[in-house]
């Protein structure tokens, strides 16, 4: 059976700068079935599903539905009380938070706008250990289904424990089985459970696993591109060692200038340019030519910043 995740696979599409962008997540447990767009077709009330997209529109946070890995058999009784993750992944300003909540239109009390700087205004309590996200959204992309829920099954019978959840999208379908490491906010694609096992053990020492690397979804596109391209030139993996100052130019061609916490910075030359031969971006979804960043060149700026 042919899948957009095998036609990807197959036409060796790159995996770097293909991240969500989000400064900041807010995932909210919902048990049971999700929908396609899942915050107005699961068990959570379609009117705090919208009332929670469109607070957050525009401020850096990009909300999602949770639900540990296992059967989701649809009892079709709401949960009394839900877990909340609320983690900014800004290097060097990074941090997750958690709560239980009875109600989640509590959590349109929030402040969206200063979640999405960093500012959590004490919410919750810190949540100290990494947090791994698997797409397993079906009616989303059954992509998603059929490579992302073994993989979470696996990874939390294999020692995840209660850092493991599957999550409603993060983009990329095609690459699935997907992953999203928090705090650092670095995603993953056509991970497989050896190499999901080794990228969390490097995020508990504060590094980043670059094999099947998506991206920081704290960066845009071109910001994505110009830092992996960085890591891999200079071998740096921790994971707040290296800072987008800046990005100057718009589409199709950028400058990206990248700095290290030790005073070294590179300007990064990023040209965005068409995947070819089309390809379905989705199961089912037309032949498309999606965006694909690519990295022109890498210049060490004297003197450092």
């Amino acid at each position: 059976m042919s899948t957009c995740t095998n036609a990807s696979a197959e036409l060796g599409e790159p995996l770097a700068a293909t991240a969500a962008t989000a400064s900041t997540w807010l995932l909210l447990e919902q048990p049971g079935p999700w929908g396609a767009k899942a915050l107005t077709s699961s068990h959570l009330d379609p009117a705090v599903g919208r009332a929670l997209e469109k607070a957050a529109k525009g401020t850096g946070v990009r909300v999602a539905l949770i639900r540990r890995p296992g059967r989701h058999a649809d009892f079709r009784v709401p949960p009394s009380r839900h877990q909340v993750l609320i983690a900014h992944v800004v290097p060097g300003r990074s941090w997750i938070r958690q709560d239980v909540i009875d109600d989640p239109a509590a959590l349109l009390e929030l402040d969206f706008a200063a979640l999405g700087t960093g500012e959590h205004r004490g919410f919750g309590q810190p949540h100290r250990e990494p947090v791994a996200l698997v797409c397993t959204n079906g009616r989303r992309d059954r992509c998603c289904a059929l490579n992302g829920r073994p993989l979470a099954a696996r990874l939390a019978a294999e020692g995840g424990g209660s850092g493991v959840w599957e999550i409603t999208h993060i983009g990329g379908h095609r690459f699935s089985p997907t992953m999203l490491v928090l705090p650092s906010g670095y995603a993953y694609g056509r991970i497989d459970a050896e190499l999901a096992h080794g990228v969390l053990k490097a995020a508990r020492d504060d590094r980043i696993g670059l094999e099947g690397c998506r991206g920081a979804s704290a960066w845009d596109r071109p910001g994505q591109a110009a830092d992996l391209a960085v890591r891999s030139l200079t071998g740096e993996d921790r994971t707040d060692a290296l800072v987008v100052e800046r990005t100057e130019g718009s589409s199709p061609a950028w400058s990206v200038r990248v700095a290290h916490t030790d005073g070294r910075s590179w300007d990064v030359g990023v040209t965005e340019v068409p995947a070819l031969p089309p390809r379905p971006e989705s199961c089912g979804a037309a032949l498309g030519s999606p965006a694909r960043m690519e990295v022109t060149g890498i210049e060490a700026v004297a003197g450092g910043r």
